[in-house]
């Protein structure tokens, strides 16, 4: 069984326990781990180093990964003390908290550009690359599992190699991959992707074997990524969604088959993308960064020809069952490194349709999709500054309210910006959808007021836009600045977070 996934003969011998291989990380390294979502992540080792820790040996580390990771490597280790700094997205609570609470120094950044930072030595050094596979070629190249991410820009930058060669993975995803590395400037060229299915590369990491100092078998699986059931508030996103949709096509912006979709991660999402399945659109194809259930479900039911992204980020169920059937979507799906599935070049050149998720957005188009109150840490900006900027068409899609209607989701300022208005173009929420191109600010907020929210927080925005139309001194984006962060002062007695009643303290 191993010798079929170990095909390196010299290589057997570093077969070693993730107790030992734990034993090889040192304070004050830089560590790259494989995982894009809780996705081709490797859980034995940081669980060994996890417990190293926890027996009293001191080891801090710099952790960079594809994107978030399960709680295996994040939260284990976080909870452990043994990450002081994290690159570039995550999603797990206990190391949120310790960001938040400044135990752990994190850096958000565009998926796009870190892998960049990473080869340009930015970072300085990388010491170790840890990365789970499902096995190693003949020559040492390593053949990645349920996600690339980062990968291949670790393993061809660090000193040292460890593998964690999962089991539980099927030998059956070798040749799902496609991995391509663009060299660095000025020896950069184009890269030749021309449609979505185009593949450029190899199926597995180039890797001199010499590097590989431990292989460590597994076969733990990847965490459940649970996803929510579709609601009536996504379904009416959905249909708003592909309302849109149909008029661009009917004024000929579109194609019939729409242009490459992507979409963010998440139930909301995945939800929004579901609405698909009963649409009329067909022959659709997917160039993204996560394939979440809902691609799956597109392809069963002949809607979605070709997906390419950098991981497969499933439920268990759909995981499972993707599994039994792998040969029925090996044809249709793609898994590249994240410095090509998030790459402005190649979404610009394909025109993908970008729809990412937004904690909040305000009057004028600025988009928040990181921080709560503007000052703690959500999950990151992660792919959807990638695709906002670069798309054919960038869509953010929000309920208008959170907190069962305690909060308001579309405001008068973000409290953080992680988008601006420049690279915003169509807000969809349930009430319906604020196509802003080619508007001024002013015919942005009554658009998106008109549109997007609803309720008494619609009266309580028209109330304050139609002041700062009187009190501001200068009209191209009027705003009363303190008033309009005060509408994020939603702290009642009790801690809870509503927004304030009076609507002349919004």
């Amino acid at each position: 069984m191993l010798e079929e996934r170990i095909r390196c003969k010299k290589l057997r011998d570093k077969i070693m326990t993730a107790d030992e291989a734990a034993m090889l990380f040192k304070t004050g390294m830089k560590v790259g781990t494989s995982g894009f979502t809780p996705a081709g992540y490797p859980k034995a080792v940081p669980l060994a180093l996890g417990r190293r820790a926890e027996n009293g040996d001191k080891i801090e580390i710099t952790l960079m990964t594809g994107a978030s990771v399960g709680d295996e490597l994040d939260g284990v280790l976080s909870r452990a003390g043994v990450i002081k700094r994290r690159y570039p997205y995550q999603t797990n609570n206990s190391l949120r908290n310790c960001i938040n609470n400044k135990e752990i120094e994190y850096s958000d950044m565009h998926l796009s550009n870190f892998p960049q930072w990473v080869k340009y030595g930015f970072l300085g050094n990388v010491d170790i690359a840890l990365i789970e596979a499902i096995a190693i070629t003949e020559d040492g190249g390593i053949v990645p599992s349920t996600s690339v991410g980062n990968s291949n820009v670790y393993v061809e930058k660090a000193d040292k190699v460890i593998v964690e060669l999962n089991t539980s993975q099927p030998l059956e995803l070798e040749g799902i991959h496609d991995i391509y590395s663009p060299a660095n400037p000025p020896f950069r060229k184009p890269i030749p992707i021309y449609q979505t299915g185009d593949r450029i590369g190899l199926n597995y990491i180039p890797c001199n074997p010499d590097k590989i100092v431990g292989i460590v078998v597994t076969n733990i699986k990847d965490a459940d990524k649970k996803l929510a059931p579709i609601d009536d508030v996504s379904t009416k996103m959905a249909n708003n969604l592909i309302g849109f949709l149909d008029n661009e096509v009917k004024h000929n912006r579109l194609p019939e088959n729409l242009l490459p979709l992507q979409s963010g991660v998440g139930s909301v999402a995945n939800a929004v993308l579901a609405g698909l399945i009963n649409s009329k659109y067909k022959d659709l194809t997917v160039y993204s960064e996560v394939l979440q259930d809902s691609v799956l479900d597109l392809i069963d039911c002949g809607k979605v020809n070709m997906a390419s992204a950098t991981s497969l980020t499933l439920s268990k169920d759909r995981l499972d069952d993707f599994y039994k059937n792998i040969e029925r979507y090996r044809d249709k799906i793609i898994l590249r490194p994240q410095e090509i599935s998030n790459n402005p070049e190649i979404i610009r050149r394909l025109g993908v349709i970008g729809i990412n998720t937004a904690i909040e957005v305000d009057l004028y188009g600025n988009v928040n999709s990181s921080n709560i109150m503007g000052s703690r840490i959500m999950n990151g900006i992660g792919g959807s500054g990638d695709f906002a900027r670069n798309s054919y068409i960038s869509i953010f899609v929000t309920q208008t309210t959170a907190k069962d209607g305690d909060i308001s989701c579309i405001v008068p300022m973000v409290s953080h910006c992680d988008h601006t208005e420049h690279d915003v173009q169509i807000i969809v929420t349930e009430q319906g959808v604020a196509d802003l191109r080619g508007l001024s600010p002013k015919e942005r907020a009554k658009s998106i007021i008109e549109n997007c929210a609803s309720g008494e927080y619609k009266d309580m925005l028209k109330d304050y836009y139609n002041r700062v139309l009187v009190e501001s001194k200068y009209r191209h984006t009027p705003h009363i600045i303190g008033e309009a962060l005060s509408w994020h002062k939603r702290f009642s007695e009790t801690g809870t977070m509503k927004i304030l009643n009076n609507k002349k303290a919004i």
